[in-house]
């Protein structure tokens, strides 16, 4: 089968998703524009040669609606024959744009694919598109539909409700989770300071690094901050940062990068997808990696680096727990608690940073993973070259 090979990668800083973020006045499509605009500047690359540009997006309404993956292609200067096409699994979006332009190489249906992800969270926050749907009749995708109530009944189906309960069934306490936002702060503070996020971020509009992690966190202010539910133990201290952000890759195959004279940074390894528990929606992490790791014929401790996104600090742990896997390699650099979480951009976010940390250590193979809505995970493991 043909490999489908990163031959680069860039991203944005992650604004912060509010009216002050770096991000705030500037429209999504140029957001997303400027990764795709950088890759084909770095790498030299006639615009005409790219075959799609797939990106993820949530909440696609407004200046997010209308495919803005064509739009962020036409913004970025690329020619009207390419063409592009905009994807929702949910926070996995942009992990899953990769996996598509992957397959699509493997195919020998396409040679080079920019994959990668948008999204403007201080314009249309999570969930926008539901109350959007509030004038025809809908106020969620789940409790007007007869068949979705009469499978799994008319309970909630929220992501909040799911981060206590992997919190509640893992026994991780308040101050458990505390303890990883704040290495989660500690890690991605230290990353900056030490210039390891530089090559992977692409300065745009004067915004130069992740305006997320706070230097002077610490416990004693998590433990003054309110629960997001009475009794419960999840607070915006140990939830993943709203956010504003782009990224994207280039992938490409053997004869694009023979063709081209590219130098591919890494290969995709591996790629799967796999569902779990469609109320408790943040599980499936765990089983899509031993599905992942079985397929692969890998075990974990063949794996140097791993990014399990950090939706809810109740989420990576459980995953730590069980798979097995050493605390000491994940989200090395921080995660999304300290990072941001800008949806549709959040799965290519953590490949770039993934992809860099593999180089700079020099480690061989990574693995990302994300609970997604719906109660699905995607499994990449990519090698670096």
């Amino acid at each position: 089968m043909p490999e489908a090979y990163i031959v680069d990668a860039v991203r944005t800083a992650v604004g912060v998703g509010k009216i002050t973020g770096g991000f705030a006045a500037v429209h999504p499509a140029d957001l997303g524009a400027h990764p795709i605009r950088a890759l084909i500047e770095h790498n030299n690359v006639d615009p005409a040669v790219i075959d799609d540009v797939i990106y993820g997006c949530l909440d696609t309404i407004g200046a997010q609606a209308g495919n803005i993956a064509r739009t962020c292609a036409m913004v970025a200067g690329l020619p009207q024959t390419v063409p592009g096409v905009t994807i929702d699994r949910q926070c996995g979006s942009s992990q899953q744009a990769v996996h598509f332009a992957a397959q699509a190489i493997m195919s020998g249906t396409a040679d080079m694919i920019i994959a990668g992800g948008v999204q403007k969270m201080s314009q249309y926050p999570i969930g926008s598109s539901y109350s959007a749907g509030e004038p025809y009749g809908a106020t969620d995708p789940w409790s007007s539909s007869p068949g979705w109530v009469k499978r799994f009944g008319p309970g909630e189906v929220s992501q909040f409700a799911s981060a206590e309960r992997i919190a509640s069934d893992w026994g991780f306490s308040r101050l458990d989770m505390e303890e990883f936002a704040l290495l989660s702060h500690q890690r991605a503070v230290l990353a900056q300071q030490r210039g390891y996020f530089d090559r992977e971020i692409s300065p745009f509009v004067g915004i130069t690094a992740d305006e997320g992690p706070r230097p002077n966190s610490t416990l004693e202010k998590m433990a003054g901050l309110r629960t997001l539910r009475p009794q419960g133990r999840i607070t915006a201290a140990v939830s993943s940062q709203i956010s504003d952000g782009a990224s994207a890759v280039l992938v490409a195959s053997e004869h694009a990068v023979k063709t081209h004279s590219l130098t591919p940074r890494a290969r995709i390894h591996h790629l799967s997808v796999l569902g779990d528990d469609a109320v408790n929606i943040l599980t499936a992490p765990l089983p899509a990696t031993e599905n992942a790791l079985r397929r692969a014929g890998m075990t974990i401790s063949d794996i140097d680096l791993y990014e399990v996104n950090e939706a809810f600090a109740s989420v990576p742990m459980a995953w730590l727990k069980h798979v097995g896997a050493d605390p000491d390699k994940l989200n090395v650099n921080g995660g999304a608690i300290a990072l941001g979480h800008p949806l549709g951009a959040s799965g290519t976010r953590l490949m770039i940073t993934l992809l860099h940390e593999l180089e700079r250590t020099g480690g061989r193979y990574g693995l990302q993973t994300m609970c997604e809505g719906g109660g699905l995970a995607n499994v990449t493991i990519i090698e670096r070259l």
